[in-house]
Formats: structure tokens, sequence, C-alpha cells
């Protein structure tokens, strides 16, 4: 069976298992231990020496990033296909799909550092969420203009767009941005969400048993690291937030990207 390294929360994964789940591919889901500390070992690690999820385990086969993760799956198991039939319309869902991985994604984890790490308060805080609230309306609007007038991101049915466009979404609403009620964007996701694929994402969120409330003082007592990878760092250093990562990097309660070992 396969095994897929994850965390509930996190969006990356969530396109794999939806994946999985819409192909009727099962899979064993396991939680990494350490990835929220920067200090993951054992097969997690063999299998994505960057210490981030997803990972996939296919037998002898170890892949991660969720993009190649998703191609790996598409290649393997053809059918039913998430990709659209033309060349034109698989580049517009992929182009999708890297906004939101690139660009989405950094307002949503932006807003964990608020809420849950509490990294920011007050009118520090104040900046920080207006230009997240501000950015977030901006894709909204994006995203309805590629909606446009189909059913779903992929066009006709279910598949890639929609898959890398929902976790985030659902990450939108749980920072206190939702979508306009009755636009096209929040009937979109209605339906999405109606998907079992979909639906079982969000249990998996339901059913965790994370202490979030200790999640705070976990980062102040350098227990808890979050990566400022690449678009991360940018967006909070765009965002107003400078002074978050000086004083991450002075506390040691931030981390950025593994270097590979040697051996």
């Amino acid at each position: 069976m396969l095994t897929v390294y994850e965390h509930p929360l996190s969006p990356y994964a969530q396109k794999v298992k939806i994946a999985l789940r819409e192909k009727g591919i099962d899979f064993e889901a396991r939680m990494p231990e350490g990835v929220g500390a920067g200090g993951v070992s054992g097969a997690f690690a063999k299998a994505n020496p960057r210490g981030e999820v997803p990972a996939l385990i296919d037998g002898d086969v170890a892949i991660f990033d969720s993009t190649i993760i998703l191609e790996y799956i598409e290649d393997k198991w053809p059918t039913p296909p998430m990709l659209p039939a033309t060349p034109a319309e698989r580049a517009r869902v992929r182009m999708i799909e890297e906004v939101m991985d690139t660009h989405f994604e950094a307002i949503n984890w932006g807003m964990g550092e608020l809420t849950w790490f509490r990294r920011a308060e007050g009118a520090l805080a104040d900046t920080i969420r207006s230009a997240a609230q501000a950015q977030t309306e901006g894709y909204f609007k994006w995203l309805e203009g590629q909606l446009g007038e189909r059913p779903w991101f992929n066009g006709d049915s279910f598949g890639w767009g929609d898959l890398s466009v929902v976790p985030y979404v659902n990450g939108s609403l749980g920072v206190g941005f939702p979508p306009e009620r009755g636009s096209k964007l929040s009937d979109w996701l209605g339906r999405a969400n109606a998907r079992e694929s979909v639906s079982k994402c969000n249990d998996d969120i339901q059913h965790m048993q994370l202490p979030m409330g200790d999640a705070a003082k976990l980062v102040e007592q350098g227990l808890f690291k979050r990566e400022y990878r690449d678009h991360r760092l940018e967006w909070m250093i765009k965002s107003g937030g400078l002074d978050v990562v000086v004083r991450g990097l002075e506390a040691d309660n931030i981390r950025f990207s593994p270097v590979f070992p040697a051996d």
C-alpha cells in the first residue's frame, strides 16, 4: 500500500490525498514526528531531505514535492484523469496551482503566525492582517476570473485545478477571510467541499489531536520552529512583518529549508 507522509493542515498534503481519493487509490497517511521542530528523521527524512510534507512512498519509489507527486499519480494511474484534455487547459490549471502554492499559501501561513503563534500583536498585527485581507480579496477576484462560467476550475469536471484551490480557500475560511457569500467562488467552494475526497480532508483536520492553544508558548520556548521558506519569507517582509522575522532569528524560533546531508 502507498504511504503518504502528511500533516492534516498542510494544503500541499491535502492536494495529494484528494487526488488519490478521486482515483480510488488506497493509501496509509502518516504524520512524521518532529516535522514542526525541524528535527525529522528516519524513513521520512530519507524520503524527503527537505523535511517537508508531503512525501509519497510507493514500494521502492520515494517522491517529495506535491506537484511532482501529483504528476507521478497521474502518470501511474491515469484514470480518471485529473488534468484537462488539451495542452492549453492543462497549462491553465498548472498556472492556477503555481499561484496557489507559491503566492496564496503564504497568506494563510502568515495568518497562522498571528493567530496561533502570536508572532505579532497590536498595531503590527493589524498592519499584517490588513495586508493579508486585501491580498486575499485580490486573489479571490483573480480566481473568479479563472473560474469564469465553468462549473469547475478544471472545466466540466472536478480535477487538478480544483484540488489545487480548495485547500487554500478552506484555509482562508479558517483565518476569517471567506469568499463573498453568493459569489461564483463561494458556490464553487460548496460544491468542492461536498465531494467525498475533499470532505475527508476536512474530517482529518477536525479529528487532529494537536495542542494549538499552547503553540505560541512552544514557539517562545524554541520547541516549535516554523519554516520560513522562500515565498513565506517574502510575504512576511512585504506585508509589514520584517520585525517578526528579525525577532524570530534572534530567538532562534524560525527555520529555513535544511541543507541536504553529505552522506
